[in-house]
């Protein structure tokens, strides 16, 4: 049986994340899309629009001076445009270590992803880490 088109289009996305193609993330979201970063530390909050979101995506890998690893586990889907992606993410910064797995919950619009709310395991060592 095939995989659903909203699994491909997440897979898609998280591949394009791994390799630092920010053109090919730009081409899988909505114009206005919004990434919601849960926490209290610099990187969190709402990143509204494209630009701001790629821009967000590349401070990630900015401060962690390309350490970042996020591995796919596994991506669910309902057919009525959310999907949920369960991943494990690794990463190194200003002495400290990042090792968790995490979620994203993603509306989808057509074939775009146009609400990505993110979920972490731990919200205080997310925190600390990018504090």
């Amino acid at each position: 049986m095939a995989e659903h088109p909203h699994a491909t289009l997440v897979r898609k996305g998280y591949e394009a994340f791994t390799r630092g193609d920010m053109d090919a993330l730009r081409g899988l979201m909505t114009s206005d899309c919004t990434h919601h970063v849960p926490g209290s530390h610099p990187l969190s909050g709402d990143f509204k629009g494209q630009d701001a979101v790629i821009d967000m995506y590349g401070r990630l890998f900015q401060e962690t001076a390309g350490t970042m690893q996020v591995e796919l586990r596994t991506v669910l889907v309902d057919g009525r445009g959310h999907a949920v992606a369960v991943h494990h993410i690794t990463a190194e910064r200003q002495g400290k270590r990042l090792d968790e797995d995490g979620a994203i919950v993603f509306r989808i619009v057509g074939d775009k992803m146009s609400d990505l709310d993110e979920c972490v395991a731990d919200i205080d060592k997310g925190n600390d880490f990018w504090s």
